[in-house]
């Protein structure tokens, strides 16, 4: 999907290069169809936000690491992918904790 950004936008849209999107510093984390999945500066790690490859996007020659999601941020995730199965996300939190000390022990 990466060169598909880059082939039919004739963008460099490269995971982990940092681009400036309306005036919003940032960086690219992946690639979704055919937005790029920025991390802003100013959001939390693991925030996510859908940019359009050519609009007021300005592509700089820097690369950085992902900053890493915080313990509480994966948690969340992990619910959202399992969310279907459970009445709250206190509960899916309850059951997230057995499983993890199923995992310690």
């Amino acid at each position: 999907m990466e060169n598909y950004i880059k082939e039919t936008y004739n963008v460099p849209a490269d995971i982990g290069r940092k681009v400036i999107v309306n005036g919003k510093p940032g960086l690219i984390i992946k690639n979704n169809s055919h937005y790029l999945g920025v991390n802003f500066d100013s959001d939390k790690p693991g925030v996510i936000s859908n940019c359009h490859p050519t609009w007021e996007v300005t592509y700089l020659d820097e690369f950085a690491q992902a900053r890493q999601p915080t313990k509480a941020q994966l948690r969340y995730q992990r619910y959202l992918r399992h969310d279907d199965n459970f009445e709250s996300f206190i509960a899916f939190c309850y059951w997230d904790a057995a499983q993890q000390r199923k995992k310690n022990c």
